[in-house]
């Protein structure tokens, strides 16, 4: 199993302990993060090592890459494992699938969470027909996408989807877990997990936050730190603020490996400011009033954005075919844009009606029959006792 971000990780352990509940005796390795350490997995590389997005930033990490990706499939030529299942990371782990492939290893593979070929390269399909022997789709349109092109697929729903009910806990109940002030208004700021996202993200969302403070004065900012190298890094970035701005920012560290800490703090916001990602899915769960922000490498984003098929980039969106959420991609990004959303969302009318949309849309995600297991799935499919 590889992954290369925390919401993969959260996958990743989730299906562990699903093949364990199923008696399935298994060993598993490969790359993955603290969760499906904590669960016995033995991770030969970091999880770190897999965390660069974009087109440029990957073109700089390229030899690193492939050393790893080389690594792990003379490992598994020497010694053949039985399963390789890719989760997220397509662009690293659709790699390894052509290669166990090319070598003619007896490993089945498995991509869990489709790359979004329905957005944008789509011929990337025939490349996934070619690697992949089964795909587990978190959501069932990209099902019927696969099926166009004979390519064996599952809908096995998003896990978010069923862990957060449609009365998820109390904004109070996670301001008590954080020991925030009950009374306290807070707005989430939600870079990203990933070291560019949050070097190219969090400073100008510290810019919007000096737009911001003079209409809600008592305001206060609140932003997750998902590991000790990204609290590091928000720390050194918080420093460079003037003390007035400081004093309105909490930084929240994660408080144990079983904890999800932008969850939490996203739970006890009143509003969320976040990089388009997983994190968008979880806002909606919440039912939490969002802006969605997006900043690229100015030449990767000139590449990309010739190839995305797609009007939207959040997933509130993507899911509900329309603009639910705010998006501010590339130069719209500035502390002016941002602040502006961010005033529309505080106003009480224009919150509570983006909440019940995002309500309306959760209770869709929820209601669906024809979601598979994602164990009972690979199991199924390739006939293991």
């Amino acid at each position: 199993m590889v992954v290369g971000e925390v919401s993969g990780d959260t996958l990743g352990a989730a299906l562990i302990r699903n093949f364990k509940a199923k008696g399935i005796d298994a060993e598993f390795e490969g790359i993955g993060g603290p969760q499906m350490i904590a669960e016995g997995f033995h991770s030969l590389y970091s999880m770190e090592t897999l965390s660069v997005m974009g087109l440029v930033e990957v073109l700089k990490h390229l030899k690193e890459l492939f050393a790893v990706r080389d690594s792990l499939i003379q490992r598994w030529t020497q010694n053949p494992v039985d399963l390789f299942i890719g989760i997220d990371a397509p662009d690293f782990n659709l790699r390894v699938s052509k290669k166990i492939k090319d070598k003619n290893l007896p490993i089945h593979t498995v991509q869990y969470v489709s790359p979004s070929v329905w957005a944008w390269r789509q011929k990337r399909v025939y490349a996934i027909k070619y690697a992949v022997d089964l795909v587990l789709c978190l959501f069932p349109f990209e099902v019927e996408f696969y099926q166009k092109y004979q390519v064996a697929a599952v809908f096995v729903g998003h896990p978010l989807a069923q862990q957060l009910s449609l009365t998820p806990n109390s904004q109070q109940d996670a301001k008590q877990q954080l020991v925030l002030e009950p009374q306290q208004q807070y707005l989430a700021l939600l870079p990203g997990s990933r070291h560019g996202e949050v070097a190219r993200l969090l400073p100008v969302m510290l810019e919007a936050v000096v737009e911001i403070l003079p209409q809600h004065p008592k305001l206060k900012f609140l932003i997750p730190a998902i590991n000790q190298k990204r609290a590091e890094q928000i720390q050194e970035i918080l420093a460079q603020q003037p003390t007035t701005i400081q004093q309105h920012i909490l930084m929240i560290e994660n408080q144990s490996k079983e904890s999800n800490i932008g969850r939490l703090v996203m739970q006890a916001s009143d509003a969320i400011v976040l990089a388009s990602g997983t994190a968008t899915l979880e806002a909606l769960l919440l039912h939490r009033p969002m802006l969605v922000i997006y900043k690229l490498n100015w030449l990767t984003y000139q590449i990309a954005k010739h190839m995305v098929k797609i009007p939207y980039v959040s997933l509130p969106n993507i899911l509900s075919k329309k603009m639910l959420v705010k998006e501010l991609i590339q130069n719209r990004v500035t502390a002016q844009t941002i602040a502006h959303e961010v005033n529309l969302l505080l106003d009480p009318e224009q919150g509570q009606q983006q909440q019940q949309q995002l309500i309306q849309l959760h209770q869709l995600l929820t209601v669906d029959q024809s979601i598979q297991d994602p164990a009972i799935a690979i199991l199924q499919h390739f006939q293991i006792q």
